[in-house]
């Protein structure tokens, strides 16, 4: 069996980047915060299992996160597909900027 040699390279550089670009938006004060989860979920009406199914992950996780305070923790590609769901919903999540502190925007969704 062949294997593309660039593609592992790039396979075993993948956790660093991602570590790196997790840095930078923590540097930046970017970090999802599990109240704009939760804000989120409240703007739309939803509840945690709809959430659940929306962005393809367990119920359970859906918990532990918004039991959380602070930063939202979790494996990136969950918090991506978190992130997504709200997305493709028409929010948009809004960084602690000069402007004001983090929050949540229901826009017009994705279609």
């Amino acid at each position: 069996m062949q294997t593309d040699v660039s593609l592992i390279e790039a396979l075993k550089k993948a956790p660093a980047l991602i570590t790196q670009l997790v840095n930078i938006r923590k540097d930046r004060g970017l970090m999802l915060q599990t109240a704009q989860i939760r804000a989120a979920r409240a703007l739309l009406g939803g509840n945690q299992d709809d959430l659940a199914k929306a962005a393809k992950v367990s119920i359970a996780t859906i918990r532990r996160i918004e039991g959380q305070e602070g930063p939202v923790m979790g494996y990136v590609s969950t918090l991506m597909s978190i992130q997504s769901a709200f997305e493709q919903a028409g929010i948009r999540f809004l960084d602690n900027d000069a402007g004001g502190g983090i929050g949540v925007r229901l826009s017009t969704p994705k279609t």
